[in-house]
């Protein structure tokens, strides 16, 4: 019997975990994939505290993952079904299941994160890995001195056609509105770039090749007018779906599958929290996956505390 488990192992679920030990709580970290979740995707954070001129991805998680261990915090590779309630006669515990075994807990964190959206095409879904990709950081290098389309307008997006750039001969951005969501230093470095370009109030229908990308079919959403813009990749980036469809029934979410939580980060049940970008917020970013498990962290300590008195 743990006094907490921790169901994820990015940002949000690694700052639970060293508030955690620190705390002195019997703590075990599950994550299916693995640590970093997806901002390993991303391979330089420019925005956290305290790094001047950013820092790899991989170094800052790999920091993280070395301040836990060092305090006695395991992370097992478990992916989870489900977790239920069960009852001693003097108290309420979760078992949270796996497919090698089940672990008992008083508390729980849930920091699953969340998956990048589809577009919804059935092209889209048959060119996967032939010239679609959702991580630029991942296929950049396979479309050096291609043509190339980013899906999306927000910070992500932005950041993904920035380091695009660096390899891509053309970086055309598709956004459905007339403006651009992400951040003003970060539309200031696109608009500044000479190899990218923006197609806005706009979306993509389809997408035109047999076993690789060839073109995609844009729609005008002021005019009605179609057209075929030529590419070789396209990215997508517009939005993420939590990763909470195990939780449906024991949590509450909102229409979109992301957990509902108050300020402390508790959850709908007494004795489960959440933190990062599976939840409700405003913001997705590390420093606040960060800040959220930390807080979480201390929740479930004090809550704990609550039920030794």
């Amino acid at each position: 019997m743990h006094d907490l488990v921790i169901i994820g192992a990015g940002p949000a679920g690694l700052t639970a975990a060293l508030y955690a030990a620190r705390y002195r709580m019997d703590t075990v970290v599950l994550e299916k994939m693995s640590v970093g979740g997806q901002i390993l995707f991303s391979s330089q954070i420019e925005n956290f505290p305290g790094f001047p001129g950013g820092i790899s991805t991989a170094e800052l998680i790999e920091r993280m993952r070395k301040q836990i261990e060092e305090l006695g915090i395991c992370i097992e590779m478990e992916e989870v079904n489900k977790v239920q309630t069960n009852s001693l006669p003097e108290e309420t515990y979760f078992e949270i299941i796996t497919p090698n075994k089940n672990y008992q807990a008083k508390t729980i964190i849930v920091a699953v994160g969340a998956q990048p959206k589809r577009l919804g095409l059935e092209s889209e879904l048959r060119l996967t890995g032939r010239g679609i990709s959702y991580c630029a950081t991942c296929d950049a290098p396979l479309f050096r001195d291609k043509e190339v389309l980013v899906v999306g307008a927000g910070d992500k997006a932005i950041e993904e056609a920035i380091f695009l750039s660096s390899y891509a001969k053309k970086v055309t951005v598709i956004h459905r509105r007339n403006q651009l969501r992400a951040s003003g230093i970060l539309q200031e470095k696109a608009k500044t770039n000479p190899r990218i370009n923006f197609v806005l109030e706009s979306v993509v229908e389809d997408i035109k090749g047999k076993d690789k990308v060839e073109a995609a079919v844009i729609k005008n959403l002021a005019t009605g007018a179609m057209s075929n813009l030529v590419c070789q990749g396209i990215f997508v980036f517009v939005g993420i779906k939590p990763d909470t469809d195990f939780l449906k029934d024991l949590l509450k979410l909102d229409e979109l599958g992301f957990i509902m939580t108050d300020q402390e980060f508790k959850t709908s049940l007494n004795g489960i929290f959440a933190c990062g970008d599976c939840c409700k917020k405003s913001l997705y970013q590390v420093v606040t996956a960060c800040s959220e498990g930390a807080t979480a962290a201390t929740g479930a300590h004090n809550y704990l505390g609550y039920r030794k008195v």
